[in-house]
């Protein structure tokens, strides 16, 4: 029998948003995590804002809307303000009524930046990975770094001689006519009229050159959780030297490991390490030059172990290009790019944590 299209609409109804995910939906395991992290973070928030005056948007709310962001690869903040006036789960996710009004898109771009001032994401991931540790989903012993490239939100056209004052040409309109054609262009002599902090970068030989930034993880090993992370400009040992900084923040001062590829098998990355009371395990470099790894290293058969795990960090990387939507970053500059990362890595945290709890209770 044909159904009838016509139908009346619905007067009065008690519906919240809750009655409409499903039980069974993985960001029902995520919830409680975020909250309860939120909580610790109260402290914090409370010293953002002034006791009187004219209320914002909740510091809560910011943070839950950036996760969905990730979750569900919302492009831009006036998209998910546009969605949220009628997704019941992302106003179930963030607390709010049925008829509750979105936040107007300015104005929650707004209050974002105080977010930015206060490096409330980085305080947030670190609540995320005390919140693993308590579940005992966190190695303390055996790390993994790697780096990656991210294609920053500037046009190779806006690359220009730093020592050009001269206005851009108007010809073409906004996607003008840029003849590069004889020009070398390096980082030392060219800069980015757009971002001024990117810098020209290819994966390797052969490869197309673009303008990037450079994102660093540290993870640990048990599960592929994140650690930490921080992007950088992308500079030739931006890689190492960023991992050393990771190393060095996480402030213990029993002996661990950690793995890496073989780009990290240079003398300065190694004597870093040993440094920091860290055994690199490394990929050992043998193509044009002596390996700094030898047996002392190779002969145990965690080596093997830590080759074999520190390709999961690639997990990673691939989780926030594709599902984060950070294959082509969406702000200008280090500082609000790595902020936007740092919530992307909580957000691949929250994500692997809910997972491994499901499986528990499946198994």
């Amino acid at each position: 029998m044909r159904g009838d299209a016509t139908q009346q609409a619905t007067m009065l109804t008690a519906i919240t948003p809750d009655a409409k995910v499903p039980q069974d939906h993985p960001i029902r395991a995520i919830k409680p995590i975020v909250d309860r992290a939120l909580r610790e973070l109260s402290p914090v928030f409370n010293a953002m804002y002034a006791t009187v005056g004219r209320p914002s948007i909740p510091p809560e709310h910011l943070l839950k809307a950036q996760l969905l962001m990730a979750f569900f690869s919302v492009p831009s903040a006036r998209r998910f303000c546009d969605q949220l006036e009628y997704n019941l789960l992302f106003k179930w996710f963030l607390d709010l009524n049925v008829d509750d009004p979105a936040f107007d898109a300015s104005t929650f771009s707004k209050n974002q930046e105080r977010l930015l001032q206060h490096d409330v994401a980085r305080q947030f991931l670190g609540a995320v990975t005390a919140e693993a540790e308590r579940r005992q989903l966190l190695s303390s012993d055996h790390f993994t770094v790697d780096g990656t490239l991210l294609q920053a939100w500037a046009s190779l056209k806006s690359v220009r001689p730093r020592d050009d004052d001269s206005a851009p040409p108007t010809n073409g309109g906004r996607n003008r006519d840029v003849d590069f054609r004889g020009q070398r262009r390096s980082n030392e002599t060219h800069v980015s009229a757009t971002d001024p902090e990117a810098r020209l970068a290819r994966k390797g030989d052969g490869q197309e050159t673009k303008l990037c930034f450079a994102g660093h993880v540290l993870m640990e090993n048990r599960n592929g959780l994140v650690v930490d992370l921080v992007l950088t400009e992308a500079t030739g040992t931006a890689e190492r030297e960023a991992a050393l900084r990771l190393l060095g923040q996480l402030g213990g001062t029993k002996r661990i490991t950690v793995g890496a590829d073989k780009a990290y098998d240079t003398a300065d990355f190694i004597a870093g390490c040993r440094a920091l009371n860290v055994t690199p395990q490394v990929t050992q470099h043998t193509t044009n030059r002596r390996s700094r790894i030898d047996r002392r290293t190779t002969r145990h058969p965690g080596y093997a172990l830590a080759q074999r795990i520190r390709k999961r960090v690639e997990e990673i990387f691939g989780w926030v290009k594709t599902v984060g939507g950070g294959r082509k970053l969406r702000y200008i500059g280090v500082a609000r790019n790595e902020a936007w990362a740092t919530i992307a890595g909580a957000a691949y945290n929250l994500v692997r944590m809910a997972h491994i709890e499901l499986a528990q209770a499946a198994a």
